[in-house]
């Protein structure tokens, strides 16, 4: 017979820190803000506008173990270098970016339009011009280019690939293909670890996929999808 659960405890309100006070909470403000304002209409295409953000986040954390990388490029980067996408006829897209695909032409127009959009925008913004240059280098090239430019292009690169180890991202890819979820995280795996190009993205790819593969695992699948028992012995 398996133990009774314990009875829950609501915290009081006052018991929850403060969101300025909480490590690692992930923030849009100020010109990043802006930024997303006004690439959010060019990424309302295969689920850009949530990637993006995951990517952000992924790449303040990023930003903390790679101290070459500046944040001034590197965030609006990643919120503008998928934006290209939105000149792409749809139909076009998947199998662009499909495992086997022969269509590099499609990957690249997106990269091209996708700096011509990033300087409109920064330019409106009056964001400085040479920040503004290494934004453009580095969405023109952030996917077909595998090598990284600088440090800040390859914290870019890196946090981009990285949401596709997400719950977002193995869930998104996973519906793009009609696939499973380990058939999911397979492919992912094998398109992405060895992309990675920052010793700290390496650990974080790690970690993603132990996690969605323990998902998948005889011993979790054995004690399947069931909701989590009070119980005094874990904290974590």
């Amino acid at each position: 017979m398996p133990p009774a659960p314990l009875p829950v405890l609501p915290l009081a309100a006052s018991q929850i820190p403060p969101a300025d006070e909480v490590p690692a909470l992930v923030r849009l403000t100020g010109v990043e803000q802006e930024i997303w304002d006004r690439a959010l209409p060019y990424l309302d295409v295969r689920d850009n506008d949530a990637h993006s953000l995951y990517a952000y986040g992924l790449a303040t954390t990023l930003l903390n173990a790679v101290p070459q990388a500046r944040a001034d490029v590197v965030l609006p980067a990643i919120l503008l270098h998928d934006t290209g996408w939105k000149t792409v006829d749809p139909a076009r897209i998947l199998p662009a970016i499909a495992p086997g695909s022969h269509d590099p032409d499609t990957v690249r127009a997106h990269e091209t339009e996708g700096a011509v959009i990033a300087d409109r925008i920064l330019t409106d913004l009056g964001y400085p011009r040479e920040s503004t240059a290494l934004i453009m280098a580095i969405v023109d090239g952030h996917d077909t280019r595998r090598h990284a430019l600088n440090a800040d292009d390859a914290v870019v690169k890196d946090a981009d690939k990285l949401w596709r180890l997400t719950p977002h991202g193995l869930r998104t890819v996973g519906s793009w293909f009609c696939l499973d979820a380990e058939q999911t995280l397979r492919l992912v795996l094998a398109h992405t670890y060895d992309r990675l190009l920052t010793e700290t993205g390496r650990a974080i790819g790690r970690a993603l996929a132990a996690c969605a593969g323990l998902d998948h695992s005889p011993q979790r699948l054995a004690i399947g999808g069931r909701t989590p028992r009070t119980s005094g012995g874990h904290s974590g």
